[in-house]
């Protein structure tokens, strides 16, 4: 259908879009049905001590929904679209698909629950009936909320109007007959006359009257101004609430009517006893309610898989809206769970694990509002500001009742929404929004860095930061590769292209070369920081970039150049080198040969030159390398030449005291070049095998770069993969 109908459809208010559906959710079941049963138990003190305590721990979810509902412009999906925009898609994901089931499942149970009270009086009228009677009275019911709902969810909210009347004229029958009936001291003390198991065991049966507050929230999508009638309505039901939980204890405390024997009992019976006109007005009371909290389920279900349908977890056919407006097919579907559902029979046990899944959405809307709060993200600016130690109280406490119905359940609804959190992380999903995610990342990184500042970086705490300049991944991703297995995950690498231009050409698009670049990162499996810099000199702009690059103590300390194409551009790098070893950056040239689609290595070759400090550097990257899964088999071998045998003694124990030194795993072998071989063949002859080889690095006098260069070349011949190593670190010479 064309968007112009869509906004054709009516929208509502605070009163019919918020406040009736969350009171009247509220005042179900348990005020008609267990009420009486509390305050004949508890006494009236500790009646009304649980329904502050409940009731504060609704209040306290409703104001951190506020917040969030506040700070955003809430589309369709109330909880979802909350959590999903809140903490992310994937948070959201494993919130809602819960929370579509729990609703579909609450109007199985409402219509099971209708189906009883009309089965209670027909048994009075007409006498027994048969026990197929209460599944098929409970489908109607499905059948005949679907409809209406379904086909316009104006019709449906309005017909809680006379249903909230019928809920208000039953309170005030029973307020008229208590005072007919005369008044007496209430109860002070706890007797605990048919619940046995204590105080928390009775506040369990309780708190399930409190958790219907988030029915007008599942509205979002259809209300005028969601940032103003989510707070107001959703508020203002939970207090009306809290207040007539308060007066009802109160009415059958202190009324001569019943006596707290039978208030003990559980049943409807108290509210019949007590009320003007007995039982008339009373179940007429209780059926609306029961109905209004089936409509509830039926309005808001349906509208959390349009949410998820539109954001991709669900198929698109759900998020179809009729002429209306209205989620028709998704309704149906809804119906059709739900009606499905009867087969189950009795669905006790479902509706605690149902209210469980409800408390851990409460959770986790309380734990969004504190994030949010905590990250202190520029565009975090509700109107209604909650500390974010309210909302996390909210959540532990919503965490202590979820353990207290049911800790077995509890388990079980935390380990589903894990494992479709853990589908949906898997699953690729395109749809993506601003989340407190990347707030609560940079601000911890921000922390972590200030914290960084105030130690100083020695040799036992220096890894390499590595940035790695390339013109094309692709053909430099052994180079890549290799810079993630010197990190070890643990520093950082940034992949630097510098462009040569001038930021002033219009046709450099920087963002679609980032983005090329982490595509093909992404499509080899690599984690690294991309960046593109413009500088008309590519020699200057190596230099900026190794300066500038990171922030604080995660500065690039190490710069890493691929193999050039010819020597003149080796020549380029060796001048880098120098500048940049007068700032304490590192310089790693390579020559690589498919290092990354090979198999395990094996041999890993370091050749000690001892006249620079490069030998730490080298042992330190070969112990990294060995330390990744493909090399933890390779073994090091630290080499050195000497022109006799009289050096050889001395240079070996050195090593060996060296290596023992700084405990990493190598063996030393020197080698005596008796036979006045070039040093190229000596390297030649003993590393061709070799899966990868270290050698040093020195800086040539000014003008003998290219001499240098040659001798490099020389250096590199026949070995599979050479990497040159320059130490311009703070541990230059003193490895620890």
């Amino acid at each position: 259908m064309s968007s112009s109908d869509v906004e054709t459809a009516p929208k509502f208010g605070t009163f019919l879009g918020v406040f009736t559906p969350s009171v009247l959710t509220i005042l179900g079941l348990v005020l008609y049905l267990r009420i009486g049963w509390v305050v004949g138990n508890l006494g009236l003190p500790q009646t009304i001590l649980i329904v502050l305590i409940a009731s504060s721990i609704t209040f306290i979810t409703g104001l951190s929904a506020s917040a969030i509902a506040t700070n955003i412009r809430i589309g369709v999906g109330g909880e979802y679209y909350m959590i999903s925009h809140s903490l992310g898609l994937e948070f959201g994901g494993a919130i809602g698909i819960p929370l579509y089931l729990c609703r579909t499942l609450s109007l199985t149970f409402y219509s099971f629950g209708l189906a009883e009270g009309v089965l209670l009086i027909m048994t009075r009228w007409i006498g027994p009936v048969p026990e197929y009677t209460v599944p098929l009275v409970a489908a109607a019911v499905i059948i005949v909320v679907t409809a209406l709902s379904g086909k316009s969810a104006s019709m449906a909210l309005k017909l809680q109007i006379p249903i909230m009347i019928a809920v208000a004229v039953s309170i005030v029958a029973l307020i008229i007959g208590a005072v007919s009936s005369g008044f007496r001291t209430p109860e002070m003390v706890s007797t605990y006359r048919t619940a046995h198991q204590g105080f928390w065991y009775v506040f369990a049966i309780f708190f399930p009257a409190v958790t219907g507050f988030t029915a007008g929230i599942g509205m979002s999508g259809d209300l005028k101004d969601p940032s103003k009638s989510i707070p107001r309505g959703t508020l203002l039901a939970v207090l009306t609430g809290a207040v007539i939980y308060v007066l009802i204890p109160v009415i059958f405390s202190t009324t001569n009517s019943v006596s707290f024997e039978e208030l003990a009992t559980p049943g409807v019976k108290a509210w019949t006893t007590t009320a003007f006109l007995g039982s008339v007005l009373i179940f007429a009371g209780m059926w609306g309610a029961i109905l209004s909290s089936a409509f509830g389920s039926i309005l808001t279900g349906p509208r959390v898989l349009q949410a998820l349908s539109e954001d991709g977890l669900a198929p698109k056919i759900f998020s179809r809206l009729s002429s209306r407006g209205q989620p028709t097919i998704a309704t149906w579907i809804t119906g059709i769970i739900a009606l499905a559902a009867v087969l189950l029979g009795s669905l006790n046990a479902v509706a605690q694990f149902v209210t469980i899944l409800f408390l851990s959405l409460y959770v986790v809307i309380n734990f969004s509002a504190a994030i949010e709060k905590l990250v202190r993200d520029p565009s975090y600016r509700p109107t209604i500001n909650v500390p974010w130690y309210v909302s996390i109280l909210g959540s532990l406490g919503a965490i202590f009742v979820m353990l207290l119905l049911n800790p077995l359940a509890c388990l079980a609804a935390i380990l589903i929404e894990v494992i479709i959190y853990i589908m949906l992380r898997r699953k690729s999903l395109g749809k993506r929004w601003g989340d407190v995610r990347a707030g609560f990342w940079f601000a911890l990184t921000r922390h972590a860095l200030i914290k960084l500042e105030g130690h100083s970086i020695d040799p036992r705490n220096w890894r390499p930061n590595i940035t790695v300049f390339t013109e094309e991944i692709e053909k430099e991703i052994d180079m890549v590769y290799l810079a993630t297995c010197f990190n070890q995950k643990m520093g950082v690498v940034s992949v630097c292209r510098i462009y040569e231009g001038r930021l002033s050409r219009e046709d450099i698009d920087i963002e679609e070369m980032e983005s090329n670049m982490r595509k093909a990162l992404s499509a080899h499996n690599i984690s690294a920081f991309c960046e593109v810099n413009v500088s008309p000199d590519f020699i200057q702009g190596a230099i900026d970039v190794a300066q500038i690059n990171g922030v604080g103590h995660l500065r690039s300390n190490t710069v890493m150049f691929g193999w050039p194409n010819d020597d003149i551009e080796l020549d380029l790098l060796i001048m880098i080198m120098r500048t940049i070893s007068t700032i304490g950056r590192s310089t790693i040239i390579t020559k690589l040969t498919d290092l990354k689609n090979r198999g395990h290595f094996r041999q890993i070759d370091i050749w000690w030159g001892g006249m620079e400090n490069n030998g730490d550097l080298m042992l330190l990257l070969a112990h990294l390398l060995r330390m990744n899964p493909m090399w933890r088999e390779a073994r090091i071998t630290l080499r050195s030449i000497v022109k006799d045998d009289a050096g050889k003694n001395k240079l070996e124990q050195y090593l060996s005291e060296t290596i023992r030194s700084v405990r990493i795993k190598a063996e030393v072998e020197v080698i005596v070049n008796s036979a006045r071989a070039t040093i190229a063949e000596v390297i030649r002859n003993n590393s061709s095998k070799a899966d990868i080889t270290f050698m040093g690095l020195m800086i040539p006098d000014s003008g003998q770069e290219h001499k240098y260069t040659k001798k490099l070349i020389e250096l590199s011949e026949g070995l599979q993969s050479v990497v040159f190593v320059r130490n311009a670190s703070e541990f230059s010479g003193k490895l620890l």
